[in-house]
């Protein structure tokens, strides 16, 4: 599936309950379900190319968490959860419903405690791309801290492919301070476990909404092995594993991702449908 290009609005949604979010939102209401996407670590961009090829079946909005890209964060927005409530508050404002929320490494955590926190049914399913929240089962598996690594290692473990790796050597001083402040928001949100809640494995089993765990297989950051155990978590998740790619496959294997993305996106529909 290939979608044409369509133009990216942003926006500011101050919610009423706070926060003031900045929202990236591409294509329109078709009927279909609606987008939601969740950045991790790493920022808005890394989901602006997953939006643009999604966008032209339905509508897909893009929030940049506070904090990150220059945004502001109150002080009393750092948690992961008070990210899942700001969310759905957004989606309550928007007024859509049955969305399909996609999130990327942390923001497939936000997704997951959305799915938990939703009253209202506005989620109406999940995609986890290479994401982390839970802790690990076994200790083969834990998720690489990227607080303890260089940024050329980081990289290096988050992409298969060399051509992706950013190269952090040719940032001016403005990204450099963008990147810095980035992931001091993500250290905020991440808590003192950083990358998982001890007790969010454990609750999955209140999730009632189908999940899609896409994994890029090669991912040097969350293990194949941890994406199946967290899809096992779920009880109804199927586990879909991208070759070619590590911690970013929306980047990296772009078209296996949305096909993929597009095939949960129509089993869910058929199934509701045959209800």
């Amino acid at each position: 599936m290939t979608a044409p290009a369509t133009a990216r609005t942003t926006h500011t949604v101050d919610l009423p309950h706070g926060p003031r979010l900045t929202v990236d939102t591409y294509g329109t209401a078709t009927g279909r379900a609606p987008v939601l996407l969740l950045h991790g670590g790493a920022g808005p961009r890394t989901m602006s190319g997953l939006a643009a090829a999604l966008c032209g079946h339905t509508l897909a909005v893009a929030p940049t968490h506070p904090g990150f890209d220059s945004t502001p964060r109150p002080d009393w927005c750092d948690s992961v959860a008070d990210l899942a409530t700001a969310y759905l508050d957004l989606l309550d404002e928007l007024d859509l419903t049955g969305v399909l929320v996609v999130g990327n490494s942390v923001g497939g955590w936000i997704a997951a405690e959305m799915a938990l926190r939703d009253t209202r049914g506005r989620v109406g399913a999940l995609t986890l791309l290479n994401a982390v929240g839970v802790h690990a089962e076994r200790p083969a598996d834990q998720v690489v801290d990227p607080r303890t690594l260089p940024p050329a290692e980081m990289t290096r473990l988050s992409f298969a492919d060399p051509a992706f790796r950013p190269d952090f050597a040719a940032f001016t001083d403005e990204q450099r301070a963008v990147a810095a402040a980035d992931q001091r928001a993500l250290a905020v949100y991440g808590g003192p476990a950083f990358s998982h809640d001890p007790e969010l494995r454990g609750r999955l089993h209140r999730v009632t909404v189908p999940v899609l765990v896409l994994w890029g297989e090669e991912d040097g950051i969350a293990t194949t092995a941890y994406g199946r155990g967290y899809a096992d978590a779920f009880p109804d998740a199927r586990f879909v594993a991208v070759p070619g790619a590590a911690h970013f496959p929306q980047i990296e294997r772009p078209v296996e991702t949305v096909h993929a993305i597009a095939d949960f996106a129509d089993s869910v529909a058929g199934a509701d449908a045959a209800r």
